[in-house]
């Protein structure tokens, strides 16, 4: 297992399963407490009167701050603004760590300072001791720069403290900002504030002396090279936000007036979705919020009705209009009342037999198989995104973020979610439809699991891991050809993938046989 995923897995930090918006995901609130940064974990007390005690440690200390008559009130409010977690995270004998993530923070609200940091040497570990010999096992040596220097006996740990503004895809900026220059992951600790910032913690090792001031100049220069993914909180490049069409009504603009609105089915970030009815049909209505419509917003949603009119097959949901004249903005598809494979595996609990998986991943492929030929990437393919009808017929959903591959531009990176990106669209490669091919590979590992994946990681170190070889665990009661064809689907090299035709040629087969 590679570094940082080990780090996370052994030391129980989790985030939630679920991807938001906000990618500083933090662990679950019934999570065991864990150290933050250099300290062990937990303090005593609880949470209750864990500012009372880092006020106690920080007087013991010497600390100036904590005499200042208002300080209590200062670190009051500083846990007011974070997570029930983070208080979990804090170890009152560390407790000087919250001085320095009150003072990232701070630094943090000015603008021409983000995203504000702070460095400092934790530790000297001997290589041998911080790392056992199946740390090459999962695909390493491929000249990976976030692989630890085997050069020197021992290695040196920092911690870096971040803090920004929260946004989509902040975590992989952040690791893509250390990785640049050779740091490795050990663990990771994120928050996001309840005023819309972060606070990220990552103990790294690869910088290989004790030495803060060169490190701080290094990540300084890092941050300047990558100045275009700090100048907004878009997940779009400037090439894919010009669509090759400006919307216009036309024959599947639909008449207000014949639309019946039902109850809300889901919510997202951007939107809601709502069962309706439309000319007599059950319809779903996916709406966008007016207080978050803005250019991005809108771009995904003409993108995703100029994809939707385009196409037509019994494997991708059927699309019936929509609404782009104001005041609400919406997309009608058909309704499929036997919600999503995200749902029916991991809420409800259903655990398939070989034929049941082998139809559903059939269907998959067909719908892809006809996406494909019509050079049209998905880019979000996951068990969220396949709607089943009243039939347990499966269909690939949501084009929000698809694109046709000759639309033109630079394709943009981390497009999709963590824990089904292929590591070409992580590392901000090149690629193709065979990033869709990745996917679907976590998706049949879903399926015959019935887990979710990598759910011991936070979708950050979820996306490390991959990006380093980490893949799911292989399951032991599979069948031997499905194996085979999820490994080859999930390799770390696109053009080794198969296309899915040919995946789809070997489903059918495998499932005639087993039928």
């Amino acid at each position: 297992m590679v570094a940082a995923a080990a780090a996370a897995a052994e030391g129980g930090f989790g985030g939630g399963v679920e991807e938001g918006v906000g990618e500083s995901s933090s662990p679950p609130r019934d999570a065991a407490p864990v150290p933050a940064g250099s300290g062990g974990s937990g303090g005593g007390g609880g949470a209750r009167d864990i500012c009372g005690q880092v006020l106690e440690r920080l007087v013991a200390d010497g600390h100036a701050e904590a005499s200042d008559p208002e300080f209590r009130d200062k670190l009051v409010a500083h846990f007011g603004r974070l997570p029930h977690s983070y208080q979990l995270d804090i170890n009152v004998d560390k407790a000087a760590d919250v001085l320095v993530h009150q003072s990232v923070l701070a630094e943090a609200k000015d603008p021409d300072r983000r995203p504000a940091f702070y460095v400092r040497f934790l530790r000297l570990e001997d290589v041998d001791q911080a790392y056992d010999s199946d740390a090459s096992e999962e695909g390493d040596d491929d000249g990976d720069d976030l692989s630890v220097r085997q050069d020197t006996q021992y290695t040196h740990i920092h911690e870096v403290v971040f803090s920004t503004i929260d946004k989509p895809k902040l975590l992989s900026q952040l690791s893509a900002l250390l990785s640049d220059i050779g740091l490795n992951i050990r663990e990771a600790h994120v928050f996001s504030t309840h005023d819309g910032y972060s606070l990220d913690v990552f103990v790294v090792d690869g910088w290989p002396i004790e030495d803060t001031d060169g490190l701080h100049k290094a990540l300084e220069a890092s941050i300047l090279r990558n100045e275009g993914s700090w100048s907004g909180s878009s997940h779009s490049s400037a090439a894919e936000r010009t669509l090759p069409f400006q919307v216009k009504g036309g024959e599947w603009e639909i008449d207000k007036r014949l639309l019946k609105m039902g109850g809300m089915v889901a919510s997202g970030s951007c939107g809601d979705l709502y069962h309706g009815t439309y000319l007599g049909e059950d319809v779903a209505v996916k709406v966008l919020r007016a207080e978050h419509l803005n250019k991005n917003v809108w771009n995904e949603f003409t993108q995703e009705v100029y994809i939707l009119r385009e196409v037509q097959h019994p494997n991708v949901v059927r699309f019936i209009g929509a609404c782009t004249k104001p005041p609400q903005f919406c997309i009608i598809t058909e309704y499929m009342s036997g919600g999503s494979l995200y749902d029916f595996v991991h809420k409800q609990h259903n655990v398939l037999n070989l034929t049941a998986l082998l139809k559903f991943a059939v269907d998959v492929c067909r719908g892809m198989c006809y996406l494909h030929e019509r050079g049209i990437i998905h880019r979000d393919l996951k068990t969220a995104n396949l709607l089943m009808d009243k039939d347990h017929v499966v269909k690939v959903a949501d084009f929000g973020v698809a694109r046709f591959q000759d639309q033109g531009g630079i394709m943009t990176a981390e497009t999709g979610t963590y824990r089904w990106m292929a590591p070409e669209v992580i590392n901000h490669q090149p690629y193709d439809n065979k990033a869709d091919v990745f996917s679907f590979a976590i998706v049949l590992w879903e399926l015959i699991t019935s887990k979710i994946p990598y759910d011991t990681m936070t979708p950050l170190q979820a996306a490390v891991g991959v990006r380093q070889g980490l893949r799911p665990g292989l399951p032991k009661k599979a069948h031997p050809k499905l194996l085979d064809l999820m490994q080859r689907c999930w390799e770390a090299d696109p053009s080794n993938r198969p296309a899915f035709p040919d995946i789809l040629a070997e489903l059918e087969d495998l499932l005639a046989h087993v039928q």
